[in-house]
Parts: structure tokens; sequence; C-alpha cells
């Protein structure tokens, strides 16, 4: 991302925290040293997942994941701090729709305060009723990437309604950048100080595709099947899932073992 952003703030949020003048000199060094801690000595595959879990543990958040954009309406996850933070990435993917969904769209932080009642339960209300189940009442999704492509989102919930304080959004911003930069340089193939070949880290979003690998495979039959596109085969698969309140993983392995059988 880069380092300057409008000063009008994220949408659904206060003004934006980087701009100069609302982080102090204690509050950055406190930054700077968390982000070194997270990173200090890390197998390059391992950095993006413990940059997400120094939020959790220097956040007032319950939890994040980091999930992956494959094209439109494709995502994936590549990291969870728990079960929940898993869900919640799932059902985004499954609706087609949630936080995370719009911020990848606006290629902006979008902050659900309160997905209880209100503007936000009413934006997405399939999706915030099944966070108030899993018991998360707040998201916040910040894009990662630049400010004209987003590759991906840095997603944090918890379990009480209310915003992220000044404080919290003046760290979560930065360390969306630093999983930015280190899933960038994981993509580039990057190489160890010492030479030897980085191969464990390269083509990270190929490796986490495979997570999903049945909704693609699902997708393509349905295309030749019903002679539809993708868009409209994701959809489909989309919305059975949701009828039958599964995630779209599940309904996607049923239809390639041809347990399930979309028609028109």
């Amino acid at each position: 991302m880069d380092s300057q952003r409008p000063e009008s703030g994220p949408e659904g949020g206060p003004p934006n925290p980087r701009v100069p003048g609302t982080f102090d000199q204690a509050a950055r060094a406190e930054l700077t040293q968390a982000l070194t801690d997270a990173v200090g000595g890390a197998d390059p595959r391992e950095i993006p997942a413990r940059l997400c879990r120094a939020c959790v543990e220097f956040l007032d958040v319950t939890g994040a994941s980091i999930s992956l954009s494959g094209g439109p309406g494709m995502r994936t996850l590549w990291w969870s701090s728990d079960e929940v933070a898993g869900h919640l990435a799932e059902a985004q993917y499954t609706l087609g729709d949630g936080p995370c969904q719009s911020a990848l769209t606006l290629v902006a932080p979008v902050l659900a305060n309160d997905l209880t009642s209100g503007p936000d339960a009413e934006r997405w209300p399939a999706f915030a009723q099944r966070a108030v189940e899993l018991g998360v009442r707040a998201v916040f999704s910040l894009p990662l990437g630049s400010e004209a492509l987003a590759i991906g989102t840095l997603d944090l919930y918890r379990q009480t309604a209310g915003a992220l304080s000044q404080r919290d959004l003046a760290f979560a911003f930065p360390a969306g950048d630093a999983i930015t930069f280190a899933l960038l340089r994981l993509q580039d193939g990057d190489r160890p100080e010492d030479g030897d070949p980085h191969h464990r880290a390269q083509s990270w979003l190929s490796t986490a595709e495979q997570e999903h690998e049945e909704v693609y495979y699902a997708t393509g039959m349905l295309m030749v099947g019903l002679q539809v596109d993708a868009p409209y085969a994701l959809a489909r698969l989309r919305a059975y899932a949701f009828a039958e309140g599964r995630t779209v993983t599940e309904v996607a392995r049923d239809v390639i073992e041809r347990r399930v059988v979309l028609d028109e």
C-alpha cells in the first residue's frame, strides 16, 4: 500500500490515523518494535502469519486472517488465527459478500463496527447473521496490495461491538503494508541472504489456492454442464450452499463426486 492515504478515513471509520501528527513518537516506537519482533529470524514463509499474529497480540481484537484473491469472486484463506476466523473467511467466500469482499472491490479499508444492528447489519444481512452466530460482533478488513489493486485482505474480528481505537488503526495499516510486502517477496521467489534456493516460498498464491481447488473444478463442471460463464456457475454453487447451510467448498466436493447435481 502507498504510504500516503487521503485524509478522509477508511469506510465506516474515523479520519485516517496515518495522517502526520495523529500517532506520537512513543507509539511509533512501540509499533516498530512489535513489527520487528514479529519478523525477526523468521522463515520468509512464516512472516505474513507472524505479522497477522502480532495484530492479535498487539491490538484490541480477538482474531485475524489473511485471505488472497485469485480474481473476481475467487478467494483463498491463507492463514487464520483460530477456527472462528477461518469460519468467517469461509462464510464470506461462500456468500460472496461481507466486509472483506467490499474491501477487495473498493480497494479500501472497510470497518464493520457493529454487526448486530444498524448500517453494518443491514449492508451484509446474511454475513452479519452468520458472524453473530459465531460470536462475532465487529469485523475490520484492510486490503493488501496497492491503491489500485488488492491481492487480498487482512481481516480482524472482535467478539464485542465497537470501533477500533486510533492507536489500533495506526498499527493495523502499517501491519497490512508489511504483510503485503512479505507476500510480494514470496511471490517473487526471494532468496535468503545465505544464497540457498528458497523453493518453499515460491508461488504462494498457487499453494494457497490448493485449499479451494475443488471450487475451481466444480465451477468448471457447471460451466460445461449448464453452458454458462464462470461468475454464474460460481453463483449457483454459492446459492445452493447458502440454501443448504453449508460452505461452498463442501458443496463443490459433492458436485465433483456427483453426489449433488445442480440443474437450471
